[in-house]
């Protein structure tokens, strides 16, 4: 069983016990929440209407907060003596996927 899920304006193809590293999300640490569901299948039907994903529910916990890796920018104007540098890590949730009720 899968299904794709939408956080954060980016879309996921999960599976129970998957682990995602996604954007920053609003829950706190251990707080379980449901995603909304675009679509589910398995290997012989899909469900992609309103009516047949009505039904559907994803469960997701949020394990941890964390930062991404550090991204280092630099700017250099070669003839003009100027150069800037900056870098920055994002926000973002590590989350566990916990089931996909039908």
């Amino acid at each position: 069983m899968y299904a794709v899920i939408a956080l954060g304006g980016k879309q996921y193809r999960v599976r129970p016990g998957e682990k995602l590293v996604v954007d920053r999300l609003p829950h706190e640490e251990g707080a379980s929440f449901a995603p909304p569901v675009l679509m589910a299948g398995d290997d012989t039907t899909t469900a992609i209407t309103a009516a047949e994903l009505a039904s559907v529910k994803v469960s997701a916990t949020v394990k941890a907060h964390v930062k991404g890796k550090k991204i280092r920018i630099y700017h250099y104007h070669p003839k003009h003596n100027w150069s800037r540098r900056a870098g920055h890590r994002s926000h973002q949730s590590l989350i566990v996927i916990d089931s996909i009720a039908v």
